[in-house]
């Protein structure tokens, strides 16, 4: 076996200056923050002597040209290294969209009697259907997709929509082409890069070759022109947006059918926060016509139930939908599910078929209600610090302007200053430059402890 070439590392140190004075942009209305300055140092040391053993099968070359970390692994990261730094911190974290408060009673008992069952001859079940429990997948059709042409069949039941993206990159392979929101949820992108539909990263424009970034920015509504956009095989859309929380309209997405229609292109369209909604904005892509010919649909129960750890979602592939030969999409999916998933825990689908009964859907309406007033607060704080805000109205997130400044700056400048934990708006693609996402995730208190932090920072 050939001996690996000898490389020579290097070591880097982050420099910190003190706080330098910011001017504010001209259109921004906020008041002028310190900002802090940064350098990295590198050195070289000499190559380390190498005597691991190594195999000869090679790395997966797509796997190289992701950047960085996973964008939330990288705030975890970098908010540890912030309590290595300051061990007696109180941080805030309104950073990753986790979910805070309790399932409610409804659910989780729900789920504890189907555990006690599984310890019994009688209530005890082993594998199930791959694509679901067909009262649950029946529960789904009948509360989401009621009078849309949507049937049960046509649901597969998952360990959640984040993992049911992954499977259908794997359904479509690595030839196809892709178009993404700008700013997107980074999952689209990066299992885009490692299934190999993409070129390199062009550091110069922060962006991969071969994927159709369709920016969507306060100016044009947060809803791409999508006569300047090139045809793609898959085009993938949130509504409402992550993180944007911008919703898209009827007649917005009857536009983004139309076109997917004209292309012959297949959208993946997820709608994880679709009961966040409060004006008519649609909850599914299926409420606008011919959209089961060109349409998937992923969505989750996380951010209803605080299902985030519990793990349970579903895809709606209709039968309307074929490739170009005439295959149906369906059929292909379902030997995608059936390969490689056995089934989302029975225990979690007894919880989700819990939170489809009156009581459940009343019990999570008053959840996602409770995380709505945490984005009132938030909204309020930057508003009255003169900052342009987005999004909140059908979403749990708030989109924050911070106009000719570096996201990670901003994230960085929040973090040391305050002990409250964002999202810089960058990660989620290059039109996120200047933003960050707060989260409406938290408990009441530290939502109101984080505003006031904020404030103090700002004024």
């Amino acid at each position: 076996m050939a001996a690996a070439p000898t490389t020579t590392t290097s070591s880097c140190a982050f420099l910190t200056s003190s706080p330098l004075s910011l001017k504010a942009s001209k259109t921004s209305h906020r008041r002028p923050a310190g900002r802090m300055s940064s350098t990295v140092r590198c050195v070289s040391s000499p190559p380390a002597a190498d005597t691991s053993y190594k195999t000869s099968v090679p790395r997966n070359a797509n796997m190289a040209k992701l950047q960085a970390g996973y964008l939330f692994p990288e705030i975890a990261r970098r908010r540890s290294a912030h309590l290595l730094k300051y061990p007696d911190a109180k941080i805030i974290s309104l950073g990753i969209g986790d979910t805070t408060e309790p399932i409610p009673d409804v659910i989780t008992n729900a789920m504890a009697e189907r555990a006690h069952a599984l310890s019994t001859i009688d209530g005890y079940s082993g594998y199930g259907a791959e694509q679901g429990e067909k009262k649950l997948r029946a529960a789904i059709a009948a509360t989401y997709y009621a009078d849309l042409g949507i049937e049960d069949s046509d649901i597969f039941v998952s360990d959640g929509a984040k993992c049911d993206i992954s499977r259908l990159q794997v359904l479509f392979g690595s030839n196809v082409t892709i178009a993404v929101q700008d700013p997107s949820y980074p999952a689209y992108v990066d299992s885009s890069v490692i299934m190999g539909q993409t070129g390199l990263y062009q550091q110069d424009v922060q962006k991969y070759g071969n994927i159709e970034y369709m920016r969507c920015n306060p100016e044009n509504g947060f809803f791409p022109d999508l006569s300047t956009v090139p045809r793609t095989d898959v085009i993938f859309f949130c509504s409402p947006n992550n993180p944007t929380g911008a919703a898209a309209s009827r007649d917005q997405l009857t536009k983004l059918v139309k076109f997917a229609k004209d292309n012959g292109s297949i959208i993946v369209y997820d709608s994880a926060y679709a009961m966040y909604i409060s004006d008519d904005s649609p909850k599914s892509i299926f409420e606008i016509p011919e959209a089961k010919e060109v349409a998937i649909e992923t969505a989750s129960f996380s951010k209803y139930a605080g299902f985030t750890g519990v793990r349970l979602g579903w895809t709606v592939v209709p039968k309307d939908l074929l490739f170009s030969d005439g295959h149906p999409v369906a059929k292909d999916f379902n030997r995608i599910v059936c390969t490689c998933f056995n089934g989302a825990s029975n225990i979690a689908q007894a919880g989700g078929l819990a939170c489809l009964s009156p009581e459940g859907l009343k019990a999570m309406h008053d959840v996602v209600g409770f995380y709505k007033e945490n984005t009132e607060i938030i909204v309020d704080t930057f508003t009255s610090l003169g900052f342009d805000v987005y999004g909140a109205k059908n979403a749990p997130y708030v989109w924050v302007h911070f106009p000719g400044r570096n996201s990670w700056d901003v994230f960085a400048e929040i973090l040391e200053k305050a002990n409250v934990v964002t999202t810089p708006g960058s990660g989620f693609g290059p039109g996120g430059e200047g933003f960050v996402r707060v989260s409406a995730f938290g408990h009441r208190d530290n939502i109101i402890e984080a505003a006031r932090r904020l404030k103090q920072l700002y004024k």
